[in-house]
């Protein structure tokens, strides 16, 4: 995976990192090639090993909709490994890239080579994602964030046209989850995958708790530029 610089992502980073409150909001977005490089292709290799041929893999159904709706189901939903309810499949090259866009992302603090199927979801909507984005920017960051929401989905759009992704979501238990940390009040990890442009958007964003802010900040706390 090979991250695709963009000044527009740069400059919306800059203005994801936001103080109020006694809250401290980390933001990313990036765009990534989902051509693999030397040492991906070796993990590739291995990883269609381990999954014994079988191309789709089942995943788990949305968090935010189980939370909403405890029994939801559906139609091909089916049981999976320690009783977790799955539903949707993803193909195993398609899973590799989420898997090595994580990597990518987070090296070299974390390696992500033995997530699961069912830490991921495939999202119902582009409509749902940016509500369940707005529902927690907007009541932490306020006006700071209604500022930020045009230009950041219209820079997200240019560079991967929404209307033609497929969404999933990254969502592991807590002893996997790079932001499972104290004083984390919530996550999220969006990938927006365009297969006919090969490329995926990462969208990664936290809130925490100013009192442990300082000892997790990875992100720059510069002057929100769209002020």
């Amino acid at each position: 995976m090979k991250l695709l610089e963009s000044s527009r992502f740069e400059a919306i980073n800059n203005a994801l990192s936001i103080q109020t409150s006694g809250i401290t909001i980390f933001g990313r977005i990036e765009s990534y090639s989902c051509k693999m490089v030397a040492a991906e292709k070796v993990l590739y290799k291995r990883f269609t090993a381990e999954t014994h041929g079988h191309d789709l893999q089942a995943l788990s159904p949305p968090q935010t909709l189980v939370d909403f709706s405890p029994n939801f189901r559906r139609n091909n939903s089916h049981s999976g490994d320690e009783g977790i309810t799955l539903c949707d499949t993803i193909s195993r090259k398609t899973l590799f890239y989420l898997i090595a866009t994580l990597n990518a992302s987070f090296e070299p603090d974390y390696d992500f080579s033995e997530a699961k199927s069912h830490e991921f979801s495939k999202e119902p909507s582009l409509q749902w994602v940016m509500n369940s984005i707005h529902s927690n920017l907007s009541a932490l960051a306020g006006d700071q964030y209604q500022v930020l929401r045009q230009p950041l989905w219209s820079a997200v759009d240019d560079e991967v046209n929404l209307s033609e992704c497929d969404i999933y979501s990254y969502n592991p238990d807590l002893s996997s989850d790079p932001f499972g940390e104290p004083g984390c009040l919530w996550s999220f990890n969006y990938f927006f995958y365009n297969k006919k442009l090969k490329r995926i958007v990462f969208f990664t964003s936290r809130a925490v708790n100013s009192l442990y802010a300082g000892e997790t900040s990875d992100f720059s706390m510069e002057e929100d530029v769209y002020n």
